[in-house]
């Protein structure tokens, strides 16, 4: 059986493709870099991560990029003998009129090879994808946007020929698909089985009334005719199904003709004291994804027990594959790259902000912007991929200034965020402080009652425990015995939901972070970290 999701913590609007025995699934990253996640699986179950493919600046430049920005809804094909792989980078998220994007083409020969510069085709609306018509021919589609104030802002889906010699798009675009009523369609994917054409949207919003819609046609051009039972996937109408705001999804045929669709949910935390029915809860792992199967009914693709999705499902009739865990339990940095489950905010990691070498066996951070920069930030870390772990680090760092500061952060984005940091005060010296930032509002909650590290201690191990709804910094001098900081923060408050009301896209990190507003660059050497998950009963 699959067990879902099979993709923990924030990995959104799935992209999935088969080549082969092989199956592949792109993911949504937004302002972190690398750019799309591409996890691998032999059975649909087992998946690993293989390819972050926009590694480069040149491929995505996203200095200066908002929060929730930078790469949405990528969509992998295969086709010609190589990888193609669309993706928006969109500017402007906020307001009520505009959203700025670009939407690129890159290409690989290998799954985890080099891929190419981007090509740039539209910006018309986000959410891209390059169809491989039978034909020969190649077409991009993506949502519209309408920035008029009197219309709605997702006008349709439109479609447009992409010429491969010429790589741009040629002739005239065209809206093939208004939508339902459930209203913002967006994330079409289109497919040409059994003689006819299926495209498969998102609808609804990617809060809690999201779902996939599908339509079909026997020309490419419509008119697309709506399921007669749509939305074939949604748990609006199951509040307490555990994989809430299903939606957004793509299918893919097993060699054997099984069909599936990999589809985005999300897990909420209840919260104690609210009614389901008014507050279905938030999200901190952010949205996932999970894997449901399809069966075909009058040419029609219905979900296997659905709409709703299940936690369970059947899986195909092959070879379970299972793989080696890729990142270590403590990693001790002493490789010339960081694990490929680390990533940073809109920038590389570069010289400009760190290094693996200057000080072996430790992850140098040199401090630069601060936690509210959307340029420069010296900040290294990992999604929360379950409601129940123990994070840890052990840093050296020795301010001199109180603008400078280095520790352990649990992070949604510029506005949300707390930190237990090193720093340093004028009338105690070296200091452990948390720091935590609410809705743009930062507040010291143990100010004047800052730790004091004492002159003979060089490295100051820092710790985070989540559990569930709540979570609890501790640290200690000798690594042995840790004392708790005396706040408890909550987990709802790094999630979507909390954020904007559903309204932003991604999900809690925990890392590490080095800062100096002085421009002197000091560094912090982080000797280790630690991700360790546990399960809900597991004593620690």
């Amino acid at each position: 059986m699959i067990q879902n999701p099979v993709l923990k913590g924030f990995n959104p609007d799935p992209s999935i493709c088969r080549v082969g025995e092989d199956y592949y699934m792109a993911v949504s990253t937004f302002e972190w870099f690398p750019g799309v996640q591409i996890h691998h699986s032999k059975d649909l179950k087992n998946w690993r991560l293989v390819s972050r493919p926009l590694n480069r600046v040149s491929q995505l430049n996203m200095m200066g990029n908002p929060d929730s920005g930078g790469v949405w809804a990528p969509c992998l094909s295969y086709e010609d003998g190589q990888f193609w792989l669309i993706y928006s980078d969109v500017k402007v998220v906020e307001g009520n009129t505009w959203k700025d994007g670009h939407n690129y083409l890159v290409t690989a020969k290998e799954i985890d090879g080099e891929w190419s510069e981007p090509i740039y085709l539209n910006s018309s609306g986000f959410d891209p994808s390059l169809f491989h018509d039978p034909s020969g021919k190649k077409y991009l589609l993506n949502m519209l946007w309408d920035q008029r104030t009197y219309n709605h802002r997702f006008y349709g889906i439109v479609m447009q020929e992409y010429d491969v010699n010429e790589k741009r798009l040629v002739g005239e675009s065209n809206v093939i698909f208004k939508g339902t009523d459930l209203g913002l369609t967006e994330a079409p994917h289109l497919y040409y089985i059994n003689d006819m054409y299926y495209l498969l949207t998102a609808e609804g919003g990617t809060k809690y009334e999201h779902a996939a819609t599908i339509a079909r046609s026997s020309s490419i051009h419509g008119p697309y005719e709506v399921h007669p039972e749509n939305p074939i996937l949604s748990t609006w109408s199951s509040p307490r199904n555990p994989l809430q705001k299903a939606g957004h999804g793509s299918i893919v045929e097993t060699p054997e003709g099984e069909w599936y669709i990999a589809h985005l949910m999300a897990r909420p935390l209840k919260r104690q004291g609210s009614r389901l029915l008014e507050n279905r809860g938030y999200c901190p792992l952010g949205r996932e994804t999970s894997i449901q199967k399809l069966e075909w009914r009058d040419q029609w693709p219905y979900v296997v027990n659905g709409p709703a999705p299940s936690v369970e499902v059947e899986a195909p009739n092959v070879a379970e594959q299972t793989w080696e865990q890729d990142y270590p339990i403590v990693d001790d940095f002493t490789t010339d790259t960081l694990n490929h489950h680390f990533q940073t905010l809109r920038i590389p990691f570069n010289e400009e902000l760190g290094s693996l070498t200057a000080n072996p066996s430790h992850l140098r951070l040199y401090g630069r912007e601060s936690l509210h920069s959307k340029h420069t930030q010296s900040l290294v870390a990992r999604r929360w991929q379950s409601f129940y772990f123990d994070a840890e680090t052990k840093v050296e760092f020795n301010p001199t200034s109180f603008q400078q500061a280095a520790g352990l952060i649990c992070y949604y984005d510029t506005q949300n965020w707390v930190s237990a940091q090193i720093t340093w005060s004028e009338e105690k010296g070296r200091i452990l402080d948390l720091v935590q930032c609410d809705h743009f509002h930062v507040s010291q909650p143990i100010a004047s009652s800052e730790i004091v590290v004492p002159n003979d201690v060089t490295y100051v191990y820092l710790k985070v425990e989540v559990r569930y709804d709540t979570f609890t910094f501790l640290y200690s001098f000798d690594g042995e015995d840790y004392q708790e900081l005396p706040v408890q923060f909550e987990s709802y408050k790094l999630s979507d939901d909390y954020i904007n009301q559903g309204g932003f896209f991604t999900g809690a990190f925990v890392g590490m972070h080095c800062i100096d507003t002085s421009g002197r660059r000091t560094h912090a050497d982080f000797d280790s970290f630690t991700y360790h998950e546990l399960t809900s009963d597991q004593e620690v």
